[in-house]
């Protein structure tokens, strides 16, 4: 008997990238063939049935409620007085561009 049931109703889910190690890796695809799921669905349940034991982890998370999601960099924007550089393309520097026919 699995530890981790087919899924049965759907969640919001949002895009994580991190690394594994490739044993790892191996199992979480077998597990996932094993039970018809989806990967993402079986790191979620993992997630989930094992977090779920750690009394010492819950009772902290109850008094620190606020979210540990880190927060992507901004990239700086340039501010409309910074000089930019022209398109070297036709179009751009107001040229007519004319298509001629070899004969």
């Amino acid at each position: 008997m699995p530890l981790i049931k087919p899924r049965t109703r759907g969640k919001q889910l949002v895009k994580h990238r991190t690394r594994l190690d490739s044993e790892n890796n191996e199992t979480l695809y077998a597990y996932a063939h094993f039970l018809g799921e989806s990967t993402e669905y079986v790191l979620n349940q993992v997630i989930d049935t094992v977090l779920a034991r750690d009394k010492e982890f819950i009772k902290w998370r109850e008094s620190h409620s606020g979210s540990y999601v880190t927060r992507a960099k901004q990239h700086q924007r340039r501010t409309s007085s910074a000089p930019r550089r022209p398109r070297a393309d036709a179009e751009s520097s107001g040229e007519a561009v004319v298509a001629t026919a070899v004969r």
